[in-house]
């Protein structure tokens, strides 16, 4: 009969560790993004300036659209 309650703490233990682990990770998640947004046109367009090109709409969409790729392999 012992080993039966060892068994179901054990079982209850993980299930309680796993959804404190997502709660946690989820507000991490959170704050990194909201500390450090994904970059947008405006930035991408402030960055090629400050590099000395001149942004095109055509080459901001090309660019916005590789990155976009990048992140979804």
């Amino acid at each position: 009969m012992g080993i039966v309650w060892v068994i179901i703490i054990a079982v209850l233990a993980l299930i309680g560790g796993v959804a404190l682990g997502f709660f946690i990770a989820r507000r991490y998640m959170m704050n990194y993004l909201k500390k450090n947004p994904p970059i947008n046109e405006q930035m991408l367009r402030t960055m090629m300036m400050q590099m000395g090109q001149k942004p095109s709409q055509k080459k901001i969409n090309q660019m916005m659209r590789s990155m976009n790729n990048q992140q979804n392999k």
